[in-house]
């Protein structure tokens, strides 16, 4: 079974074919183009370089999120449009799952965290037991500064993912004893992670409905946050009516 993995949640464009046990191609990069630039070009570059035409293409596994608001609507939409048109199965993938899936080290707290904007990050603690990977926390969002004293004061050692330790942790803060960084190739989101939980999730009979699948955004976007403000009449008539 080969499947296409897409990655599109932070900077980094990342598109993978794998198969159980094998990744056949992977094509990885973080550089100033935007997604809706690079990522069908590199759909079609990946799926030349596995030798995997569309139609041999048995299912497609993406990162939901959370992550960037723009990034996550495209991937979203490409994977749903080929899944749809090769009628083949479709798979939401956490990526902070998928980041935690890059450190296979057990006795170790492998905590993820995603840019947020304004010094927060979303965060996910994740261990390795018996060869699977364990949620420890659930995801939340917090002050960067805050998430590092509480990794601190955990009783293991603590290893930090994601593209919030690229921007706003590595080189640049000190960290308590303990708690490191992990290594720049293991630290940014791949999606033969992705394509490696889709293909556990679709062995084990899961799917999602390509019709409703969609991203994990955990906060609301800026742009929402400030119509609120500069519509609140309006605003308060779209909520609920338990919330009013």
């Amino acid at each position: 079974m080969s499947i296409l993995a897409i990655d599109t949640a932070t900077q980094v464009s990342s598109v993978a074919v794998a198969s159980p046990g094998r990744l056949s191609a992977e094509l990885t990069m973080q550089a100033k183009l935007t997604h809706s630039e690079t990522l069908m070009p590199h759909i079609e570059q990946v799926l030349k370089m596995a030798a995997v035409p569309k139609d041999k293409i048995e299912g497609i596994a993406v990162s939901i999120g959370p992550g960037s608001f723009t990034g996550l609507r495209i991937g979203l939409a490409a994977a749903k449009a080929m899944s749809y048109a090769l009628d083949v199965p479709l798979v939401g993938v956490s990526t902070l799952a998928a980041l935690a899936y890059h450190y296979p080290v057990a006795g170790v707290r492998i905590v993820c965290l995603l840019d947020a904007q304004k010094g927060n990050a979303y965060a996910e603690t994740y261990r390795w037991e018996q060869g699977k990977l364990q949620t420890v926390d659930a995801v939340r969002v917090a002050p960067i500064s805050e998430i590092i004293e509480w990794c601190g004061r955990m009783d293991e050692p603590v290893v930090l993912l994601g593209d919030a330790v690229q921007k706003k942790i590595a080189g640049k803060v000190d960290l308590p004893a303990g708690v490191t960084v992990a290594p720049a190739h293991l630290l940014m989101p791949r999606a033969a992670c992705v394509a490696m939980l889709g293909l556990d999730e679709l062995a084990a009979g899961h799917t999602d409905n390509v019709m409703n699948l969609e991203p994990v955004y955990i906060r609301r976007s800026e742009a929402e946050v400030l119509w609120e403000k500069r519509h609140p009449e309006e605003a308060q008539k779209t909520l609920p009516t338990e919330a009013m």
